[in-house]
Parts: C-alpha cells; sequence; structure tokens
C-alpha cells in the first residue's frame, strides 16, 4: 500500500503493518472525539511516526498513485476531523 504524508512525500507500507496503524488510528479518533489536543498532537505523532518507521520511502520523483493519504504532522485537529473517512485515516 502506498501511502502519502502530506508535505513529505510517499511510502510504501507491508500488508502486515496495517492493524499495528488502525489500532493507531483509533487511537487517533478518539482523541479528535474527545477533543482533546493534546492527546490527539501525541497520537497523530505516534502514527505518522509508526508509518515512517515501517514503511519504504519511495524515491521523490516516484509517480505511484497514494492509496492514503495522511495529514503531516503539523495539521490541526480540525484538518484531520474534516479527512477522518467512515473508518478512520487508515481504512481496515
Amino acid at each position: 500500500m502506498i501511502v502519502r504524508i502530506m508535505g513529505e512525500g510517499q511510502v510504501e507500507i507491508s500488508a502486515d503493518d496495517i492493524a499495528l496503524l488502525n489500532q493507531l488510528d483509533s487511537e487517533l479518533e478518539s482523541a479528535i472525539e474527545a477533543d482533546d489536543e493534546e492527546n490527539f498532537r501525541v497520537r497523530l505523532h505516534a502514527l505518522l511516526d509508526k508509518v515512517r518507521h515501517v514503511g519504504k520511502a519511495l524515491s521523490d520523483d516516484s509517480l505511484e498513485p497514494s492509496e492514503l493519504i495522511l495529514p503531516p504532522a503539523d495539521a490541526s485537529i480540525e484538518e484531520v476531523r474534516e479527512m477522518l473517512g467512515d473508518q478512520g485515516l487508515i481504512p481496515g
């Protein structure tokens, strides 16, 4: 799965890592629902850090279509709230 972190680039994520990313996504959603800015910031950074850690960075000149688009690390709680779908940022 190809994932784009806005403002950073793309990474390729293994299907084996989706369950862990979904757990982090659920925690992020909970922080947003609670309107807990501090917890939101921690959860957003945890999700993005894990994507960076488990993902294999694609070169800047790669033109792969992104299956998922994640917000940048400095996104506001409102910006991320608007990006959430029925299944969060990471479906599954």
